[in-house]
């Protein structure tokens, strides 16, 4: 169902202060916390003693403390210490490979001698200060497929969206697919239309005329294991279009990681890049509110979905050339699940 030899975003770095916190990531029950600021430890969320779950205990002194009898914890899963008890002879239970990048807390919930953190792809966006970044998290009860499906097509928009970026040239425009290895594009340029709600504030926000034609674009791009970034913005149209100088556009990427809780629930860590007029908070928060607002609407739909499949385990769903990039990106994931499974034994 997911792969699990791979990153995944876990937590924003807030999440984590002075309390541990407990989270399941690819149906792996796991607590992170932090044994020394600055640091990100995760482990096995369960007490080698009783099977209580560590993260309802606290972080002293580096180690982490079970909350039903005290059991402290190194970040290397073996046991340390109890009070009045010999625990040199515990069991270790599993430390996970984890690390804090990009403004992200990032764990590999499979085999940890594969663990590698330069395969962690770029965000140059989270590393410049010619960008600002705003966004959230939601928990949504659908299999995170279907968000990436959502993602790679936004025909959708036309009708989730009506009050704020859909409108009928999203449904007029072609849109085109392209894979490059494991890395998946979709595309659709909308030229010398009118913006939609969202984008008349966006162009406000970045002092333009909001009153007049742009070309809008909107371009996915899938990276393994089930992460979206979306470059979108417009431009007074006839300036370039996506080209266009800084100056008569607003340009974003929509931030999409998408993590597996289990088979039919997710961590949706969403949120939105841009490169213009970044010091205005009051934009960022502007922004943020409306991102929010839109991803709430693909929510109600991605849960229904998920009751329906549910509901109906064998029909067959049908595939457009709208779907080709949620399609092409599930053979991504497909091969990377094959790639996991133990090789059949020869007798």
């Amino acid at each position: 169902m997911y792969p699990k030899n791979t990153w995944y975003v876990a937590a924003t770095p807030d999440e984590i202060d002075e309390k541990p916190l407990g989270r399941t990531i690819c149906d792996e029950k796991i607590v992170f916390y932090r044994p020394a600021a600055g640091q990100v430890a995760a482990l096995e969320d369960f007490c080698p003693h009783r099977g209580a779950a560590l993260s309802l205990g606290q972080v002293c002194e580096g180690k982490l403390v079970c909350g039903y009898h005290g059991l402290a914890m190194g970040c290397d899963g073996k046991t340390i210490s109890m009070p009045g008890q010999r625990v040199q002879g515990f069991p270790k239970i599993r430390s996970y490979p984890v690390v804090e990048k990009y403004g992200f807390i990032w764990v590999w919930p499979g085999d940890a001698q594969l663990a590698d953190e330069s395969k962690i792809h770029h965000l140059e966006w989270a590393v410049s200060g010619d960008w600002a970044y705003a966004g959230g998290l939601y928990h949504v009860a659908c299999d995170y497929r279907l968000m990436i499906d959502n993602l790679m097509d936004l025909t959708h928009e036309t009708y989730v969206h009506t009050t704020s970026i859909g409108q009928k040239e999203i449904d007029e425009t072609p849109v085109a697919t392209k894979s490059e290895g494991d890395h998946v594009v979709t595309s659709r340029f909308m030229n010398n239309v009118m913006p939609p709600p969202f984008w008349k504030a966006n162009l406000r926000g970045n002092g333009l005329a909001d009153d007049v034609p742009v070309d809008r674009w909107q371009v996915c791009h899938f990276h393994p294991p089930s992460h979206v970034m979306i470059e979108v913005g417009v431009a007074h149209a006839g300036k370039g279009g996506y080209d266009a100088d800084a100056k008569d556009k607003v340009y974003s990427i929509v931030v999409d990681f998408l993590t597996p809780e289990t088979e039919t629930s997710m961590w949706y860590f969403w949120g939105m890049a841009r490169n213009f007029n970044v010091k205005d908070k009051a934009l960022t928060a502007q922004i943020k509110e409306g991102q929010a607002k839109v991803f709430a609407e693909d929510t109600v739909v991605l849960e229904e979905q998920q009751r329906n499949l549910l509901r109906h385990p064998t029909r067959k769903l049908l595939m457009l050339n709208i779907d080709a990039g949620g399609v092409q990106s599930r053979r991504i994931i497909d091969r990377m699940l094959a790639a996991e499974r133990p090789s059949p034994v020869v007798a």
